[in-house]
């Protein structure tokens, strides 16, 4: 299993989000600033994030995005099921599945694995990341150390 880059910034925009969007919506632009991200690629995702009820936005002045709940309501598995879609340890684990499924000594190993690997991602939530106590990334180079 390998983690995309859309659904690394899937969730570095959803703790972006938890960490500056208390007041109201947050404008793209603001979360690519911090995130070095272009506005072009947060529209990708944020339209995934959005089709899955995870984000509302708004146009206009004073437009943007914010959580469209608050961050202890939002598993992890849940962001990146929106921006990855299902994770699958093996292509065997699949809807169209195996031929070989039926005999295969390695199926219930692949299965375990996917249900560690649910059972972690959706036994963390939003929330606990935000208040993991690192410091938040910033590209001010005054706080800079050389």
């Amino acid at each position: 299993m390998k983690v995309s880059t859309k659904g690394r910034y899937a969730l570095r925009i959803m703790i972006d989000l938890a960490e500056n969007g208390k007041e109201g919506f947050v404008p793209l632009k603001d979360i690519g600033e911090r995130q070095d991200i272009t506005v072009k690629y947060l529209e990708q995702i944020i339209s995934l994030l959005s089709k899955a009820d995870l984000v509302i936005g708004t146009r206009g002045n004073g437009g943007g995005y914010k959580l469209s709940r608050k961050p202890s309501e939002y598993k992890i598995g849940d962001i990146f099921r929106a921006s990855e879609g299902s994770f699958e340890t093996s292509p065997c684990l699949s809807a169209e599945g195996c031929e070989r499924k039926s005999g295969c000594k390695a199926a219930d190993f692949w299965s375990g694995l996917e249900k560690a690997v649910y059972e972690y991602l959706d036994g963390r939530t939003l929330e606990e990341l935000v208040n993991s106590g690192r410091a938040p990334a910033r590209k001010d180079p005054s706080i800079w150390i050389l």
